[in-house]
């Protein structure tokens, strides 16, 4: 069922991808088992690679457009998720086993709280109030399409553009869940 059938907007799409990422993450500090730590990271990171990459693709130019301080919020989103890739894939190649795991998730747990706190406090509301409805409508089943296609594994030295996304974005999303299943790496 896509969004224009239920009726969520892309406000209520991106907030649930942060209870789920948030969830995963909390439930990280619960386990021990080790297999399942690393498969538990695993599926956030995809997880979150694919919010932000919808985000950049969709979101960012809604903002630039409706708020008043567009430009200046997407500068410092774009900064956030550059913070979030490189501690992802620091995440991404650290034994579990290693305490360096438990710090480097800590620290992706801080950024991704902060920012989750930017963008439900000032943002989100703004853009309910700005945007038509209709428009958050259409916006949240182009975010849950742009998932589908979007790369599964930070790659931050890529540029966090709208354009680099839809242009590479499906190819780079490809060989990610080529990788993911050759490897028997969790996504979801």
């Amino acid at each position: 069922m896509t969004s224009t059938e239920t009726g969520r907007d892309v406000v209520d799409v991106l907030t649930a991808d942060h209870r789920d990422v948030t969830a995963l993450i909390g439930e990280i500090w619960t386990i021990r088992d080790p297999m399942m730590r690393r498969d538990l990271a695993d599926t956030a990171i995809s997880e979150l690679v694919r919010h932000a990459v919808a985000e950049e693709m969709y979101v960012y130019p809604v903002m630039r457009r409706y708020l008043d301080d567009g430009d200046k919020a997407v500068a410092h989103d774009v900064e956030e998720h550059e913070e979030l890739e490189r501690a992802m894939k620091a995440l991404e190649g650290i034994d579990v086993s290693d305490p360096a795991f438990d710090e480097t998730l800590r620290h992706l747990e801080t950024l991704l709280a902060d920012h989750v706190q930017d963008e439900e406090t000032e943002q989100f509301p703004e853009l309910r109030r700005r945007v038509p409805r209709e428009e958050m409508v259409e916006l949240a089943t182009k975010v849950e399409n742009a998932k589908k296609l979007a790369p599964t594994r930070p790659h931050p030295s890529a540029p966090n553009s709208a354009v680099f996304h839809k242009l590479v974005g499906p190819g780079v999303g490809l060989v990610d869940r080529l990788r993911d299943k050759l490897t028997g790496r969790a996504t979801k």
